[in-house]
């Protein structure tokens, strides 16, 4: 077919190796043209159909699908021109153009870093380039001639940029299966948020895996080199990397008996707020002051764990408030049921409760007893809530709330002069 086109650019009046390439410059335009129209045809519909897709690669599906409809045609575009000629080498460079362009806009979406991204796209660009002008092979062989020894082993420039590419194509890889997989596990109706999470993690380290054992292979390398180091280099690992595996397998049983999840409100030690999340090391514990605890998993499966939204996020909370002797008592304990009744966050069922517990020293003692659902707002605020309503109905009502007093007694100076 490529004969019969080249045939038919021979017809049109000019030079052919001046209008050969001008016909592959128009063709090249109009393919993308079509390309660009495909993606705001298709682009919404795979958003649609595939929501996860979409969403792990954040705004960038329309490019991706536009570049990667125009790589497409101009594949297929590539053998109806000579290879040999000017026409082959244009379509081939707009082909270049296209798939780096490609690469680019999927490593970005996966939050690829810069330095990643850009080598890796030129690196396509100059392959892909190389072979529609037929120079790939002495390419690979300059790149494989530039290299060192070490040993009986040769390592080359072209090694060197193999394994870039595939290190770099294989994390985005594992970037992508994990935002997909995440995704559609999040938006799994038949889950709790405890057991998503947990898929989560179990997904990402089989992942992870898989890549391990896809990037040894297309790199040939050989384990069996290695076995010579394998025990020694084990026995560092397995020290080096103890406290790691321990807090990721103690992390995995946190979520699997559910002892401790996102959004419980825990206390550890001098730590006490809400777990933000559940990570391979560490549980991230966010205060009332805003600070982020990184408590290692280890810790919370020996350490003793105060979970205050284990089985019931109901909490209850004491205040205690004091009166003096001579005060109305009924009336006190009514207006300090009435406090803790309007404060906002103070429960109705179970309903506030008012004990009275000792007559201290200089007053009568009372304990107001509220029950809250919403630990992770903190205690504090709802204890000052109440509190203070308590001291402007007591005012209001003439209640006094004492404070110490000490009467010193000085005897007589009994010394004679």
């Amino acid at each position: 077919m490529g004969p019969a086109l080249s045939d038919l650019i021979g017809l049109l009046p000019g030079d052919p190796d001046i209008v050969q390439p001008l016909v592959a410059l128009a063709l090249s335009i109009l393919l993308y043209a079509f390309a660009w129209g495909l993606a705001r045809l298709w682009a919404p519909r795979l958003r649609r159909r595939l929501p996860s897709l979409g969403d792990a690669m954040a705004g960038h599906v329309r490019a991706i699908v536009r570049h990667g409809a125009a790589a497409l045609l101009l594949t297929l575009a590539l053998p109806f021109f000579p290879k040999d000629g000017l026409g082959h080498l244009v379509l081939g460079m707009t082909l270049g153009a296209a798939v780096a362009l490609l690469s680019i806009h999927i490593l970005k979406g996966l939050a690829m870093p810069r330095w990643a991204v850009v080598p890796l796209a030129l690196i396509l660009f100059i392959l892909i380039v190389s072979g529609s002008g037929g120079g790939i092979a002495p390419v690979s062989e300059m790149l494989d001639g530039i290299g060192m020894n070490l040993g009986k082993r040769r390592i080359t420039l072209l090694g060197l940029l193999s394994i870039a590419a595939t290190c770099v194509a294989l994390f985005a890889a594992v970037r992508l299966a994990n935002r997909v997989i995440s995704r559609s596990i999040q938006k799994a109706d038949s889950f709790d948020p405890t057991q998503k999470l947990l898929a989560q993690k179990l997904a990402a380290i089989t992942v992870i895996v898989v890549a391990f054992f896809i990037g040894v292979d297309l790199l040939s390398i050989d384990l069996t080199a290695f076995a010579v180091f394998s025990g020694a280099l084990g026995l560092a690992i397995g020290f080096g990397l103890q406290k790691t595996f321990g807090n990721l397998i103690a992390g995995i049983i946190l979520l699997m008996d559910r002892s401790i999840k996102p959004g419980d409100v825990i206390v550890v030690g001098d730590s006490f707020g809400w777990v933000n999340k559940i990570g391979v090391r560490a549980v991230s514990v966010i205060t009332r002051d805003g600070k982020e605890h990184l408590i290692p998993n280890e810790n919370l499966m020996t350490q003793e764990v105060e979970n205050w939204s284990y089985s019931d996020r109901n909490v209850r909370v004491r205040i205690p408030v004091g009166i003096a002797f001579d005060s109305d008592l009924k009336l006190a304990q009514r207006l300090m049921l009435q406090a803790a009744q309007e404060s906002p966050r103070v429960l109705r069922n179970p309903k506030p409760n008012v004990w009275l517990t000792a007559f201290g020293e200089s007053r009568v003692e009372h304990d107001i007893l509220v029950w809250i659902s919403d630990p992770e707002g903190g205690v504090g605020n709802v204890k000052s809530d109440v509190l203070g309503r308590v001291w402007q109905l007591f005012r209001d009502h003439g209640i006094a709330i004492p404070y110490p007093q000490r009467v010193i007694h000085q005897a007589p100076d009994r010394q004679q002069s």
